[in-house]
């Protein structure tokens, strides 16, 4: 096993996808300002809802978030043409991850995907050919990685598409009831508006999905199903990428096609003027790394994903340890939430006026997502402090998953502003049904 692990090979995969990945991850970042993302999500709101637990993580005041994604696409590029590459890629990450942190109305498991991507990136030797540092240090340069530089990219995949594909066995997307609604509003797009609206259609998605994310690493691994499954890649991501315009994710998955190719296949198609590698025995630098890094990772990404099953309650529902679990595109949620106050000195009731304080995509937040009601009964109690008024915060929610009927989502008798959070448990005051979609 280990002599396969370090084996050496061409390096034109790892190079290849440094330039791919740099380059769309300056894409993201000056995309974000300049299609108004960051002025929608930074700027305009009042009240910002990060990651329970980094509420510290305040976004900087004025064009300050301009700036820093500006800042964050300098670095995505530097990363591309391999300028001081790993501390240009650690400054992004570190960003990037304080990003992610800081806001979740806009969550997408990409964003997540990028942070991992960025952890794995950090310790591989992609900057060693086609690269400025490279060019400045002819010493470091080589045409040769360790297998297992490849392995770890296509493990990292493997978790997200496995995870991905046993995430939708469940009622809702096996009888086609997500994707008949993810579609339907849909159905106004020219050309294949009309197709979304076939009673075959929601139900064709759903299996070609479980299929689709079931078998496109192990065709990818087998060479004579490799480019069938290539062109099943590109068909199903720029599918949704212009329907679904879920941003870099598509091209991003893309990408790591290199990694399962032949290197002197990568090497031929992108880097013709390489020379040709002739491998010469095994390489075991850096395999501390692969054994007290890399090993631990990825039992965190396995682990992660199944600890719903552990907390009580169907994870759909409660949404307990849904995120970073790559239960991507699942479900839909639609709440109604409103914050009852009182004073506990007088006793006096009043509606919190949610609507006057939030942006729409905050006021779906709080509506529907059990971390961001409570976040927000803490808000309220802080703002009433700061007025010297102590107060209790009751919540009246009703929630619907994938258009099913409303129920109640938290116990309204209890004052959410006076309760702890718990990472790893059920929270009570969330409440529970035998089958929510009734």
């Amino acid at each position: 096993m280990k002599p396969n692990l370090f084996r050496n090979i061409d390096n034109a995969p790892l190079i290849v996808f440094r330039i791919f990945f740099g380059f769309l991850i300056a894409l993201e970042s000056i995309g974000s300002i300049a299609t108004g993302w960051v002025r929608k999500v930074f700027v305009e709101p009042e009240i910002h809802f990060q990651h329970i637990g980094f509420e510290w993580l305040e976004p900087l005041d004025g064009n300050g978030m301009y700036y820093y994604y500006a800042l964050m696409g300098i670095f995505g590029l530097l990363v591309m043409i391999g300028y001081k590459y790993r501390w240009s890629l650690l400054a992004f990450t570190l960003m990037w991850t304080g990003v992610y942190l800081m806001q979740k109305e806009a969550y997408n498991n990409h964003y997540y995907l990028l942070i991992l991507v960025c952890l794995i990136m950090l310790f591989l030797p992609a900057h060693r050919y086609f690269s400025v540092d490279a060019k400045q240090n002819p010493k470091i340069q080589s045409l040769s990685m360790p297998v297992w530089c490849s392995w770890v990219m296509i493990a990292q995949m493997a978790i997200v598409y496995f995870f991905a594909t046993v995430a939708k066995f469940y009622p809702d997307w096996l009888d086609g009831t997500f994707t008949k609604n993810l579609f339907i509003g849909r159905s106004h797009y020219p050309i294949v508006g009309e197709l979304f609206t076939q009673d075959w259609f929601p139900i064709f998605i759903a299996y070609m999905g479980i299929a689709f994310d079931g078998l496109v690493i192990p065709m990818l691994l087998w060479k004579r199903t490799r480019n069938l499954a290539l062109i099943a890649s590109f068909v199903f991501h720029l599918f949704n990428s212009i329907v679904l315009q879920i941003g870099i994710f598509p091209y991003f998955a893309l990408s790591f096609a290199v990694f399962f190719y032949e290197p002197e296949t990568i090497r031929k198609i992108f880097l013709r003027k390489k020379p040709v590698y002739i491998p010469e025995g095994n390489s075991y630098e850096n395999r501390a790394f692969l054994r007290y890094f890399f090993v631990p990772f990825f039992i965190v990404q396995i682990l992660l994903p199944i600890r719903h099953h552990f907390i009580k309650g169907d994870v759909f529902w409660t949404e307990e340890g849904h995120k970073m679990s790559w239960r991507m595109m699942l479900r839909a949620r639609t709440g109604i939430t409103s914050f009852i106050v009182e004073d506990k000195s007088t006793g006096e009731r009043f509606n919190y006026p949610t609507y006057k304080k939030l942006k729409n995509k905050q006021i779906r937040l709080v509506g529907c997502y059990p971390d961001a009601i409570w976040q927000m009964a803490q808000h309220i109690k802080k703002e009433y402090a700061q007025q010297g008024r102590d107060v209790a915060v009751y919540v009246d929610s009703k929630v619907s998953i994938n258009q099913h009927p409303y129920k109640k989502f938290i116990d309204p008798d209890i004052d959410l502003a006076s309760v702890k959070w718990d990472f790893f448990q059920h929270s009570d005051w969330i409440i529970l049904y035998d089958d929510y979609r009734k």
